[in-house]
This record gives C-alpha cells, sequence and structure tokens, in this order.
C-alpha cells in the first residue's frame, strides 16, 4: 500500500471533523469501547509509553508543543499526536518533532486495516471513525519505535475523546472557553467538566488560569481522583520580557526552578501556554522522565507551531492566526498591538460553520479597518458572502474573494507600508494563507470538497 492508498482508506472511514454540527450528538460519535477493543487487539500500545495528556480549549496545541520540543531537546525519543493538520496528514503522528514519513504512514493504516475489519463485524463495536483510527496508529507507532515519552493532545472535549484511553501520568487543562457548545454544553461548566475527564486516579493535573466556572469542576475531578493539581498563575507563575517580531522573552518560576526563556512564538497567552508546559515537564519527575532546564530553553527557543499568530510575510505585515472562537479572537485582539507596529488593521477572514460567527465578526468589526471575506476548501467553511453577512450585520463592508490566495492577493495590495494584514477566523484558512505564502503544496482530498469548490 502507498501513501495515497493509504489516504484514499482513511477517507472511507466516518468523519465527524468535516461534518456540520446540528445538535446533541457526542455519545453517538463518541464512545472508548471501539478505541478499548481496538488497542486490546494491538497490545495496549497506548500503556508502554509515559504520557502527557492535554486537554483544554484554548492553547493546548501551543502547550503540547512546547512540551515535545523541550523533550526532544532533552534527547529522548519523542511522539507528538495532536490534530488537525495544516497541509498533510502526517503532521498528526510526529516522531522526535517531525511528521512521519509517507512510507510509515501508509504501513501504519496497512497494519491497522484488518483489526478494523475485524471490529466492524463486530454488532456490539463497530466500525472505527477516523480520528479513531488515525489515535489507533500514533499510538502503535509510538509504541513500536520505543519512544520514551509521547505527548499527547486531546481531539475534542476530554471525557469520551478517543486519546482518553491512555493512563498518563501527567494531565494539562489549558484555558476553557464556549467551543463545541453543541457537543460538549452550552456554558463553561459543562465544557470544563467534560474536560475534566481526563484526570485519572494519583495523577498530576497541570491547570491554566480558569474562570471560577470552570475551575470548581476540575478542583472536584482531582479531589475526587486523589490527583495532585498544579494551579498556573499561583504555584507556578511567569513574568514577561522583551518582544520582537522574532519573538519574546520571558521568566517562569516552577516548583523546581526558575527559568530564563525565550520563543518565537506571539502573543501573550503563548506565556500561559509555556508555564502550563514548564509545570508539565517538572511533574514528569515522577513518571521517570528528567527533561533539565536547558532542554526546557533549547525546545521552547526552537518551538515551530505554525499558524498561531505567524508572522507570513514583513512587507507588507502579513499573520496568519487560527483563531476560531470568541474568547481566541478576542486574545488575539488584544496581543496585536502589543506586539507588533501597523497603522491600518487589513482582514482577511473565512470561518466554519459551526462555530459563532456572529461574536467573532462582532469582535474584529472593531478593530480592522477593512475587510476581505473567503473560504477555504473544507467541507465545513461558510461560502464568502456567508462570511461577510456577519460583518455587514456589525455595520461594515466585506469585499468578497473565492479563495483563500485571492483574498490574501487583494488585502496585500491594499494594504499601505505600515498596515498589517491579518488572516483569521479558522485553521484551515490560515493553512491555505500559508500553503499561498510559502509555496507548500497541501494534500487535497477532492472528495471532502464541498459541492462547487475548487480542487486546486
Amino acid at each position: 500500500m502507498d501513501y495515497q492508498e493509504s489516504i484514499a482508506r482513511l477517507l472511507a472511514l466516518v468523519d465527524h471533523e468535516r461534518t456540520t454540527v446540528t445538535g446533541p450528538r457526542q455519545k453517538a460519535i463518541y464512545d472508548l469501547t471501539r478505541m478499548e477493543a481496538l488497542l486490546d487487539r494491538l497490545g495496549n500500545p497506548h500503556r508502554q509509553v509515559p504520557t502527557i495528556h492535554i486537554a483544554g480549549t484554548k492553547g493546548k496545541g501551543s502547550t503540547a508543543a512546547f512540551c515535545d520540543a523541550s523533550l526532544h531537546a532533552a534527547g529522548l525519543r519523542t511522539g507528538f499526536y495532536s490534530s488537525p493538520h495544516l497541509h498533510t496528514f502526517r503532521e498528526r503522528i510526529r516522531r522526535d518533532s517531525e511528521p512521519i514519513s509517507q512510507e510509515v504512514f501508509a504501513a501504519l493504516v496497512e497494519g491497522l486495516w484488518p483489526f478494523h475489519e475485524e471490529l466492524k463485524k463486530d454488532s456490539a463495536v463497530g466500525p472505527l471513525t477516523l480520528f479513531e483510527y488515525l489515535t489507533g496508529m500514533a499510538f502503535q507507532c509510538f509504541a513500536q519505535d520505543r519512544t520514551d515519552v509521547q505527548t499527547i493532545e486531546v481531539g475534542l472535549g476530554g471525557r469520551l475523546d478517543a486519546t482518553n484511553v491512555v493512563d498518563a501520568g501527567v494531565c494539562v487543562i489549558t484555558s476553557i472557553s464556549l467551543d463545541h457548545t453543541a457537543i460538549l454544553g452550552d456554558s463553561i461548566r459543562e465544557i470544563a467538566a467534560d474536560k475534566a475527564g481526563i484526570i485519572k486516579s494519583g495523577t498530576t493535573v497541570v491547570i491554566a488560569p480558569q474562570t471560577p466556572e470552570a475551575l470548581s469542576p476540575i478542583l472536584a475531578a482531582c479531589e475526587e481522583k486523589e490527583a495532585a493539581a498544579i494551579l498556573v498563575g499561583r504555584d507556578v507563575t511567569w513574568e514577561e520580557g522583551e518582544s520582537t517580531i522574532d519573538g519574546q522573552r520571558f521568566k517562569i518560576r516552577g516548583l523546581k526552578g526558575d527559568y530564563d526563556l525565550h520563543t518565537p512564538l506571539l502573543g501573550y497567552h503563548q506565556l500561559e501556554n509555556a508555564a502550563a508546559a514548564v509545570a508539565a515537564l517538572e511533574a514528569l519527575a515522577s513518571q521517570g522522565v528528567i527533561v533539565p532546564p536547558e532542554a526546557i530553553k533549547d525546545g521552547f527557543d526552537r518551538v515551530n507551531w505554525p499558524c498561531r499568530m505567524e508572522v507570513l510575510s514583513r512587507f507588507p505585515l502579513l499573520v496568519a492566526d487560527g483563531a476560531h472562537n470568541v474568547y481566541s479572537v478576542e486574545s488575539l485582539l488584544r496581543s496585536l498591538p502589543k506586539y507588533l507596529e501597523y497603522d491600518r488593521l487589513i482582514l482577511v477572514a473565512g470561518f466554519s460553520r459551526d462555530k459563532n460567527v456572529e461574536g467573532m465578526a462582532q469582535a474584529l468589526s472593531g478593530k480592522a479597518d477593512k475587510f476581505f471575506a473567503t473560504a477555504s476548501r473544507h467541507p465545513r467553511s461558510l461560502s464568502p458572502a456567508e462570511v461577510a453577512g456577519p460583518f455587514s450585520n456589525a455595520g461594515k463592508t466585506a469585499t468578497e474573494a473565492p479563495t483563500p490566495a485571492a483574498a490574501v492577493k487583494m488585502a496585500m495590495e491594499s494594504a499601505g507600508e505600515n498596515d498589517l494584514v491579518l488572516a483569521t477566523g479558522s485553521l484551515f484558512l490560515t493553512a491555505e494563507v500559508r500553503e499561498t505564502i510559502l509555496g507548500i503544496e497541501p494534500e487535497i482530498y477532492p472528495e471532502l470538497l464541498p459541492p462547487g469548490s475548487r480542487a486546486v
């Protein structure tokens, strides 16, 4: 089986990432029975590697990237599982901080397929979803390669997410806000309770700063599971330093030492994520995994996590950020003038239809001076006209562009010497902007394109 054949097989599976939520569906989608059945047949590879398990609404990917980069800098053999991907499915499964090869990816798909066929015939279990299959591939890959430690990012929620079969020694819960409400609940308390479902008996739980409504159910879960809680902002703190367009310096006071650090990732929220990562890396010592301070310093300095306030061009200034809920958009808008100098803000926006589009558009309308509405090739994307609508409701006029490439071209041509072009509203949008600017060849899945869309 070659790589293209492996992708075709995966795309034949049920893919809930690319469907639109119209009502509560978590129980129908997320059931750990299938994952447990698959992993049992594979010899339970997920239990063979020490684990950091990370859930949250905002910052879980960045926090995971900080952890993985530091573990790799420490000379450890690392595994890193994350979602979604930007340009290729292989990004989701990383070994030593790099996406696995096409050959390894295809071999994993082929190796797990007989087990999928077996489960499909079992009426008590049923066929695996795409995310479940990829999760099984990651665990199998990391166990086969005898990795020293794995960093696992939750896909959605926590309690019934496919990754929640791990018995992680260290859990992290990053900042929680309203997102995926049709699946996880329509209150912060409900969402926090769901994400706290990753907490296992006796584990160490790193908790990023939370609202009281979110913190309460997380601490209750810690007490119930007799898990040790580390509160970022109280037990582990940070102090910001100087910043430039190339990155920011800061200090973190951990439980085991103080760290003078630098990261290329911009945004004040990244300091919170960095502090959570330091707490998690320190806590790994209880699992027999030692991460020296120099490795944390080197890892943070080299971390690469695209489409998070990423500067893609300087003349004119172009930034891509995958913020896709109101909280993350507002955090982004607060950070931009703090880290970058510009006159006008020119917006390239694209949204997914299962998000709070009106709320994001309202926040962006108050800060931007010019608007371009577009759509990525993702099936959940709103059309350019649908993206422009909420800006019109806020009293702004958005120029419609058929593709992110066209929108960015128009925006950059309209930008003055000291203006900032910002692409945001969806990770899928920013991925396509990144491909356009950096000349990255994306994986195109024609069968997943929305009707009438283009395959280039």
